[in-house]
Formats: C-alpha cells, structure tokens, sequence
C-alpha cells in the first residue's frame, strides 16, 4: 500500500508537495477541475440559484503532454510520483454525458488526454461517469469538535438547467440558475448505461494501448437518481456490472470508500475483499461518514461508521499495491483548516498503515 494526496488543479505547486512528503506520503493525485479548495461555499452544493462549483472553462495547455510532463517533473523533483489525473473537465465532454451533437468530437479530444497520460507515464485516470455530479451537499458541523464538515441530507431536486452538467456549467449562454433556458430533463437508467457502455468501447482500446487505467467513481450522493438524471453506480454490487461491461484491467474502480459507505445497501468490506482480490482497484479514496443515503455527514476518518482499520487490514492481506488518498476531510479550526485536515488524515492513515504491514 502506497499514501498519496490529492490536490486541486490551483494546489499543484512545490509548497503542496513538499507539504504532502513531510506529511508521508509518496504519491499525488492531481485534480485538475475547478477550485473546490478555495472557500467553505464551494463544498456546499445544495441549491438551484448557483452556479454550482462554477465554470468549465478548462485551459488547452493544462491538458497537452508538454503540461503532463512538466507536472510529472515537478512532482518527481519533490521526491514523489504523479499516480493519476482526476476527472475530466466537464467542458471537454458534456455532450459525451448527454449523448449531444459534438459527443463524437469530445470522444477524440477524451482519446488524446488518454495517449498524453500514457506518453507522460501517468498510470491512472480517476473518472465519474454523471450527469448530475456531486451535488446536494450541505455544511456542517458534524465531526467532533465541531469541525467543518458536508453532509446530504435529502434536498429537493429541482431539474438541471440547461447549460450545466457535472455540476458545471458548460455553456454560460445557455444557462440560467432559475431554469428561465429550460432544463436538460430526465435521464433513464437505460439511456445512462447506454451512453456508458459507449463510452467505454470507445476509450478503453485506446487506454490500453497507452497503458492507462480508466478508474470509475461511484456516484456521491449514492442515490438512483438526483435531478431527474440516473445515477451508474449507486449500490455495490453496481461496480460488477461496469467491469462485466469489457472485462480488463485497464477497465477499473477508483474506489471511494466513504461514497460505499453512504449507500443503502451491501456490505463494505466485502466489497473491498472481493475487488482487492481480483486487482479491480485502480485507487482508493480513504473516507468515512455517520448515516447513510439520504442523510448522512462527512466525519473524520477515526469517527465514523466504518472500521477503517479492518479495512486496510484486509487490503494488505490481499497485497494491495496501489495509491490511498484522504478524501475531502473535515477543516480544522486553524489558520490552515485544509492542510490541518488532510495532515491528520495523512498522519493515521500513514501510522496504521506501517503498523500493519510490520504485522501489528
């Protein structure tokens, strides 16, 4: 087992990493899309008169080899290694999600990122294959201290505006928070799995050549549909059904621990056995919540529901070799409420992991 961090598109520079190395890890996660680090609001999503978590307006350069291997560079003159790129921008495939008019042009642009990660000799893409995003979250003080934290507690689900997928907004012209432009309206689960499976016959010869793995989110908020849209993987056994969709091991889960705990159903630790088995886990998001859907909050990693000691005990009796990441952690009241959060994570997940592995 491997400890990384991931850091958000504006985070990725030589401060963070060395901050990620004095804090133990190896490994970074980078994710590219938008600013979610920049201010309490923007973990917050519930609402209809926002903008979500903003614009997708993403540069052509941060998305070339030359940027890739750059980024790789200055993470490896730090002493660690680059293990993914983390979701796409929502502007570079919408029509991909929405089955739109420019989804077989975006399938080529999606193609080049994958031959550029595999050029720039990054191992992974992090994905989440949704229309409606993370959305529904709201602030909290949940975890003990009354630390900052998100929840989801069952908000209402007005329709998503047109112009707006992933919790994005992909075309400012087209889109009005009110929903004045009309909405993008329902998505059956038929429809979703059929763009998926699309998607995926599409891209994955391509990161197979490139020796890249496609590694899929479930979907947070883990409910069957949000917004009128449906939702891929919402339930455990759901994960089966997108790696039966083209058997590979370039087809793979980004495994979120807190999204599996948040769902209605299934048992976690089977799931983390059964798929550490079989080499299914491309990554793994380490995060724990109290409750599940539709009311549950974000708590710190030692405090939630989860026995996220059995959980790692059971990766390393299935020689588990990839990337762990603390996910979205609560802020801690301090100057530094992000880096405060995320080295206490770092810290346990850091201790627990070398007593394990030296049979503890």
């Amino acid at each position: 087992m491997k400890l990384g961090l991931g850091l958000y598109g504006n985070m990725l520079n030589a401060d963070n990493f060395r901050f990620a190395k004095q804090a133990g890890a190896s490994h970074i996660v980078a994710h590219l899309v938008g600013h979610f680090n920049t201010t309490a609001s923007k973990n917050a999503t519930v609402g209809y008169k926002d903008m979500g978590f903003g614009v997708s307006a993403p540069s052509a350069d941060s998305w070339t080899y030359e940027w890739m291997r750059d980024l790789r560079a200055a993470i490896n003159a730090e002493g660690l290694e680059l293990e993914a790129i983390e979701n796409f921008e929502p502007g570079h495939w919408y029509d991909v999600l929405l089955d739109g008019p420019k989804k077989r042009e975006q399938m080529e642009h999606l193609k080049q990122i994958i031959r550029s990660m595999g050029k720039a000799g990054i191992p992974v893409l992090g994905y989440n294959f949704s229309i409606a995003g993370v959305w529904g979250r709201s602030n909290g003080n949940a975890a003990r201290g009354n630390a900052g934290t998100v929840g989801f507690h069952a908000p209402e689900e007005p329709l998503i505006p047109n112009g707006m997928v992933w919790n994005m907004v992909v075309d400012p012209e087209a889109f009005d928070p009110t929903g004045a432009h009309g909405t993008i309206g329902t998505v059956t689960e038929a429809q979703l799995w059929e763009r998926f499976t699309w998607f995926l016959e599409e891209l994955l010869p391509v990161a197979e050549e490139a020796n890249v793995r496609l590694a899929l989110h479930p979907d947070d908020p883990p409910m069957p549909t949000l917004r009128g849209t449906a939702r891929l993987v919402y339930q455990p056994g759901l994960y089966q059904q997108v790696l039966d969709v083209k058997p590979s091991r370039y087809n793979a889960m980004e495994l979120c621990l807190g999204t599996v705990a948040e769902m209605s159903e299934g048992d976690i630790y089977d799931l983390v056995d059964r798929h550490s088995k079989q080499d299914n886990i491309a990554y793994i998001h380490f995060r724990n919540v109290k409750g599940k859907v539709p009311h549950y909050d974000e708590v710190f990693i030692d405090e939630g529901d989860v026995d996220m000691i059995r959980l790692l005990r059971i990766l390393h009796l299935n020689k588990y070799a990839g990337v762990l990441i603390p996910d979205h952690t609560p802020s801690m009241s301090c100057e530094a409420p992000w880096h405060a959060g995320m080295a206490y994570a770092l810290g346990y997940m850091r201790a627990a992991m070398q007593i394990i592995e030296r049979g503890g």
